[in-house]
């Protein structure tokens, strides 16, 4: 009798594990749990060739990577051309979306555009809402000055004095790493930063501290300014795509799309065409 319960109860304890759904070691993705499909939202990579667009968020003010022309409408810049590429790569055109730093990472979360381009620096508060590509250009916050003045605001100490006018933009990492830095210069915001440059050749402010990208550019097309050390600048950041959060089929896309473009040499010779 012992022997005839103890079979019963392997095979009641049989059944039960054949009925229990199978664990899997592959990771969520692997499994289609994590990917837009699976939780009924399509991902961009599919969306995007069937609508024939591309939803591009820029800003529009920060040259060389995303320019408006406030007359026309057009815009430029260097990740406006690699906004091309992508969406041709896509069988799609881009359409862009203006947005401002303030509430670029709102707009890309709330599906009002596909990615985010035009400079945008990465950052893990940033990470922490939306994704991002793999980097196109490694850059850092830097000052450009007037040049009569270019051996005066070398360093942070230098800068960070009494009398000192240091102007930002809003709502970026220019204006986190201002006020994270600098404890005695009077820091003025300027809302437009298209054209927060002519404030300094009129002496309005002393300095503005932005990647060494931008100030290798405005001074270039700015005789009076001097970018100070791009080489080396005071920290460290990286130029990437934001994405939408949670759609790894177009993150994985987007990143192989950068890889190739930033190795076979068509992000540089658009870089070049603005900064050379």
């Amino acid at each position: 009798m012992k022997r005839v319960a103890t079979l019963s109860a392997l095979a009641c304890l049989l059944a039960v594990t054949a009925a229990a759904p199978a664990v899997s070691d592959a990771p969520p993705a692997a499994r289609g749990g994590a990917t837009p499909a699976a939780r009924g939202k399509a991902t961009a990579l599919d969306t995007v060739p069937r609508r024939g667009v591309l939803r591009v968020c820029t800003t529009g003010d920060y040259r060389p990577f995303s320019h408006r022309d406030p007359k026309t409408g057009h815009y430029s810049g260097v990740d406006i051309k690699m906004a091309e590429d992508l969406a041709k790569s896509l069988d799609a055109t881009p359409r862009y979306v203006a947005t401002t730093w303030a509430e670029l990472v709102g707009d890309l979360s709330a599906g009002r555009c596909d990615i985010a381009m035009g400079g945008v620096s990465v950052t893990l508060p940033r990470a922490r809402s939306v994704y991002f590509s793999e980097p196109t250009r490694t850059d850092g916050k830097t000052p450009i000055v007037r040049c009569a003045d270019k051996d005066t605001y070398q360093t942070l100490r230098q800068i960070d004095r009494p009398g000192t006018k240091v102007i930002v933009n809003p709502g970026g990492t220019n204006e986190e790493f201002a006020r994270s830095h600098l404890k005695q210069a009077t820091l003025t915001v300027h809302p437009d930063n298209t054209t927060i440059f002519d404030e300094i050749i009129a002496g309005r402010a002393d300095v503005m501290m932005t990647d060494a990208s931008e100030t290798r550019y405005q001074a270039k097309i700015h005789p009076e300014l001097c970018s100070l050390h791009p080489d080396k600048p005071f920290s460290f950041s990286e130029k990437a795509y934001a994405l939408p959060r949670g759609d790894n089929e177009f993150k994985a896309y987007v990143d192989q799309w950068v890889h190739l473009a930033t190795h076979d040499g068509t992000y540089r010779t658009y870089e070049d065409a603005w900064m050379k």
